[in-house]
Formats: structure tokens, sequence, C-alpha cells
């Protein structure tokens, strides 16, 4: 009685044995092709086409390091600065030895120095994923975005970037200058006109058509301009206005800029549900997280650059309260991100708890900016 049950799984085992391999077979194709013709070839054209095969090779080796080895990567990366220990306010003046102008010593703002490491971390410690070839130029064409393979590192490198964007234009608009109608400082101006760079320029580009200076340089010069602001701040030969107005916008500006994100989160999260293969889940978590840990650093300098402010209102706690919020938020770091249902219980949803722990800190900043405005 067992024979035709036996009989029947034998071939439906044999038919999916074919399957698979008819499917190997295709796929191995091309290369079994192109190696037949390689045989056949003269030793000069074999020299050629070998080096740009192992041009090819190397070239995707190195983008899969790039993508997978993430360089000064630290959750905790604030504690390195010891600013609770500084106690001093960005731009007020520290020391005048003998009462003359030229030994004035001021307050280095702590917000441009971790903007200024931020931005080393993303160009100079890592490559810049966005504007590389190889990023660029997809899986077949498909964008990597779409893909479950090689964005997570990207798409963080442009969430921690958008924090420094804001960061900038607020450092030129309000913090750099006095009540709005004295001078924009140079230095800020540059950083922020080199940070509102496309993220995607590499060395040559067809719209328009030509040689570009990419992505990375433009950063790179942000530095530049950002810890030379801070070296004339030094030196009192700069501006930084820390007043309460000002730390109100600023942290006004930083809970608008992470309510979108959590905007993106929700619509992600609730229009598709496709768990483990939801692929576009990944790189929309991965720039939350990014924004994040950007905006932990800038939160954490901002207390530091308005102390006196800060003590003036009695709102450290707050502030600190939302350092924890923001610390705790990168401690989610999951192998694989699933957009599943929130009812769901084989496939979690990462994004829904991405975006409570978004939703905490923009609340923590509105209550923030309640109490200074008072």
């Amino acid at each position: 009685m067992l024979d035709p049950i036996v009989a029947f799984f034998t071939w439906l085992f044999q038919q999916i044995g074919r399957g698979i391999g008819l499917v190997v077979g295709v796929i191995l194709w091309p290369f079994l092709w192109a190696g037949r013709w390689y045989a056949q070839k003269g030793w000069i054209l074999k020299a050629i086409v070998g080096a740009i095969v192992a041009m090819f090779v190397g070239l995707y080796a190195y983008f899969f390091y790039t993508t997978q080895w993430w360089n000064g990567f630290n959750p905790d990366y604030v504690q390195a600065y010891n600013l609770p220990k500084r106690g001093v306010s960005a731009g007020e003046q520290v020391s005048a030895a003998g009462g003359a102008d030229t030994t004035r010593t001021c307050g280095r703002s702590a917000i441009a120095d971790v903007a200024a490491d931020l931005i080393d971390m993303n160009v100079n410690q890592n490559a810049w994923v966005s504007s590389m070839i190889l990023y660029k130029a997809g899986l077949f064409g498909m964008p990597w975005d779409n893909t479950p393979f090689f964005d997570n590192k990207a798409s963080f490198q442009r969430g921690v970037n958008q924090a420094i964007r804001r960061t900038t234009v607020e450092l030129v608009d309000t913090l750099g200058r006095i009540r709005g109608t004295s001078q924009i400082d140079a230095n800020l101006q540059d950083a922020r006109g080199n940070m509102q760079f496309d993220e995607s320029t590499w060395y040559f580009g067809l719209n328009p058509f030509g040689p570009k200076t990419p992505t990375p340089s433009f950063y790179r010069a942000a530095i530049r301009d950002l810890r030379a602001f801070n070296d004339r701040l030094e030196k009192c030969d700069a501006t930084f206005d820390a007043r309460a107005d000002n730390l109100s916008q600023f942290i006004n500006r930083i809970a608008s800029d992470i309510g979108s994100t959590s905007a993106i989160l929700r619509e992600r999260s609730e229009k598709y549900n496709s768990g483990w293969f939801d692929t576009r889940a990944d790189d929309r978590f991965w720039f939350a997280y990014g924004q994040l840990y950007g905006y932990y650093g800038i939160i954490h300098a901002t207390s530091a650059d308005f102390e006196d402010v800060i003590a003036q209102r009695a709102v450290g706690p707050l502030m600190a309260t939302t350092e924890q919020q923001l610390r705790a938020a990168l401690n989610i770091r999951p192998f694989i991100i699933s957009n599943g249902q929130e009812a769901g219980w084989i496939m979690p949803t990462h994004l829904a708890t991405m975006g409570f722990y978004v939703l905490r800190v923009r609340s923590n900043l509105v209550e923030l900016r309640g109490v200074l405005e008072r």
C-alpha cells in the first residue's frame, strides 16, 4: 500500500532536483560560455580580459569590505569628549591674562566639534558608500536600496549626514551670529554649503555630462570649515550666541527633523508588512538609526555649549533624559530588519519599534522646548 506513496515522493523530489539543476545551469551558462571563449583567444586578449576581470573582482571585494565593516562605530562615542567637566559655555570668555584682547581665550563649540568628528567618521574613517561607483551601478541596474544587500551602511551614513546638515544650518542662521542681525560667519556658511551637496556624486556624471568633484571632497571641506570656526571661536574671534531662545529654536528644529523620519517609518510600517522580505525596511531603519546616532552626539554637545542657560532654566534633567532615550534607541541592532505586522508573532516589526523610540525622543524635545519658552 505504501509503494504508490513512495513512488510519488520519489518522483516529486526528482522533479525538484531537475528544476534546481535547470536553474543552476541557466545561471552558470554565461560563465561557462565565457570560459570557453576565453580559452580560445590569444594571450594578448587573454591578458587584457584577465586584467579587466581582476579589476572588477578587486572592486567588488573592496565594495563588500566597505559596506560590511563599520570603522569608528561606537554607540557610546560621546563619553570620549568628557564634556560634563568642561565647565564653560561655547563662546564664553575663559581667561584674559594681562587684560589684553590678544590674550583672551573663549570656550569652543562642542556642537561644531562633534559635527566635524561625525563627518570625519563618515568620509575619512569610512568610504562614503552612496557615491561609490558600484553602489551607484546597483544590482544589474536595480538600486541597492531596493534590495536586501549592501545598503545598510549607506543608509546609516545618510542618517548621520541628515543630523549634521540640520546642525550646520542652525549654526549659520542662529547659533553663530548675534540675534540674526550680525554678519554671517564665513566658515559656517561654507560648511553649510558643502554639507548641502548631493550625496551620490562620483568623479564623473551624465547630468550634466563630464568630470565632477565627488561628494566626500565637499564633506571633507566642511570638516575644515567647522574646525576653522572653532579655532577662531577659541581665540574669541568668532561668535556663538548661547541664549535660551536660540537653544529653544535649535531643539525645535531637531524635533521637526526627527518628526519627519517618524512619519516615514510609520508609512512604511503601516502599508508594507512583508516581514523579513521587505527590501526597503532595512534602509528606512538604518537611516533613522543613523539620524539618532548623530543627534545623540549633537544633543550631548548642546548641553555643554548652553551650560549656563540649562542651569538657569533648570532643564538639566530633561536634557539628561533626552540623551538617555537617544542612547536607548542605539541598543536596537537586529541582525535582519523585519517589517511584519504589529500583532504578528513570527516576524517582528522593527520599524514600529524604532518609530516608538523616535517619538519618545521627539516628545521629550517638545517638552524641553516648552519649558525653555515659558
